[in-house]
């Protein structure tokens, strides 16, 4: 395509806005990120440093954007994925090998993931960082789209060709454009912490259903695990202010004796759980990616994932439009590419969530059927996992390994 003289605005540098701007990094693009908080890479590691659940479809597409490779040590694979309801004769068992994969997925820390992503971007030199800044407004017509920023309590107004929000779940870009969307609380919040079992973890994931909700136990780096704990909301404050002891055996009862007794406990957070998705997800030269687009329950952990092949698909788009980057036909192509999986996405989890905390004997029945169906037929299991790893439908470029013609 002819991008020579075409400007790209992303509004948002997290991990998602951060990465858009990489994969799209010598395209021939003009790109300018806007982010509202000054970069941080001076952390230091910690016990409590937060995990995100990365698909192998993930690891795919920032191998191909070029940073996998200083992420990986810091990566702990996802070999195998145990489900089970708590008290009920129901599992099933997801595994790398039988899928001939490395890995079904990773558990990656969330600060080494923000500066690996930094470093990329802070190294391409077509990509303009101004943060921290704002967008005031915003305002399109059929040659392209005026901004209004704000830089240290300093106007700025700049023009573009497109404009992509990445800035998050309550997105100002979304919310301006007044674009429709599914939205509701499920009255519950996760409870996250990372935890040491006595038992090394050996690279298994557990989704254990209880009926107070689902629990996740990610295996991280250092054998230790990424606590993911449904509350209801009325309980939330009792359990953030539960002792390391009272924490670690309220939890145990919760999850069980599979990995001996847990040992040490950090740092305990919460965040409701809500699903939102954008029923649309572009206007006129303007389209919203990430969590902006759509906010899951984190069932599944497909969130992040779901995100990142917006960036793919996304990317695509762009590198196979012949003309304006910003035209109507290029989002409508956008759209109709990733509409129908971000609503699966959202409708599976949703049901995930809803049928897994249903306490009635009937439904805790069928589900339990369910997952014994699932163990025993090769062909659903398949499907499952390759929906989990993000590999399911249509494959982008970054997926298969291709970043620019």
């Amino acid at each position: 395509m002819s991008t020579s003289s075409q400007h790209l605005v992303i509004i948002g540098g997290g991990m998602v806005g951060a990465s858009l701007a990489i994969a799209l990094s010598g395209s021939g693009l003009r790109i300018t990120l806007v982010e509202a908080f000054s970069p941080k890479t001076d952390s230091l590691p910690s016990y409590d440093d937060r995990a995100i659940a990365l698909a192998y479809g993930t690891r795919k597409i920032f191998e191909s954007m070029g940073v996998w490779d200083a992420l990986k040590g810091s990566a702990e694979p996802i070999k195998h994925i145990h489900i089970s309801d708590k008290g009920r004769f129901g599992q099933a068992h997801l595994d790398s090998e039988e899928q001939q994969v490395p890995a079904l997925g990773y558990v990656a820390l969330a600060r080494e993931m923000g500066r690996v992503l930094l470093d990329a971007l802070y190294a391409c030199d077509d990509v303009e960082v101004i943060a921290p800044a704002k967008l005031i407004n915003f305002s399109a017509d059929d040659a392209g789209i005026d901004l209004q920023l704000e830089i240290e309590g300093q106007p700025r107004e700049m023009r573009a060709d497109l404009l992509v929000a990445a800035d998050g779940g309550k997105s100002f870009v979304r919310e301006k454009l007044e674009l429709p969307v599914q939205h509701w609380q499920y009255g519950q919040s996760a409870v996250i912490a990372n935890i040491t079992p006595e038992k090394k973890h050996e690279n298994i994931a557990y989704e254990r259903f209880t009926e107070s909700g689902p629990v996740a136990l990610l295996p991280m780096t250092e054998e230790r695990c990424a606590v993911v704990w449904t509350v209801e909301d009325e309980n939330v404050e009792e359990v953030l202010s539960l002792s390391d002891d009272e924490f670690l055996q309220s939890f145990q009862t919760k999850f069980g004796y599979r990995l001996g007794r847990f040992q040490r406990v950090g740092k305990r957070s919460s965040y409701p759980l809500t699903l939102l998705r954008a029923t649309q997800s572009t206007s006129k030269r303007a389209v919203v990616i990430g969590n902006a687009a759509h906010t899951l329950h984190p069932i599944a952990g497909q969130g992040f994932n779901l995100g990142i092949r917006d960036v793919a698909a996304l990317v695509d788009v762009l590198q196979q439009s012949e003309g304006d980057i910003g035209s109507d036909e290029v989002l409508e192509s956008y759209e109709n590419w990733r509409l129908a999986e971000q609503r699966n996405v959202a409708l599976a989890t949703d049901a995930l969530a809803r049928i897994f905390g249903n306490p009635l004997p009937p439904v805790r029945l069928a589900r339990n059927i369910g997952l014994i169906a699932l163990q025993h037929c090769p062909p659903a299991k398949s499907f499952l996992a390759s929906a989990a790893m993000g590999l399911f439908g249509k494959k982008p470029r970054l997926t298969r390994g291709v970043r620019h013609d």
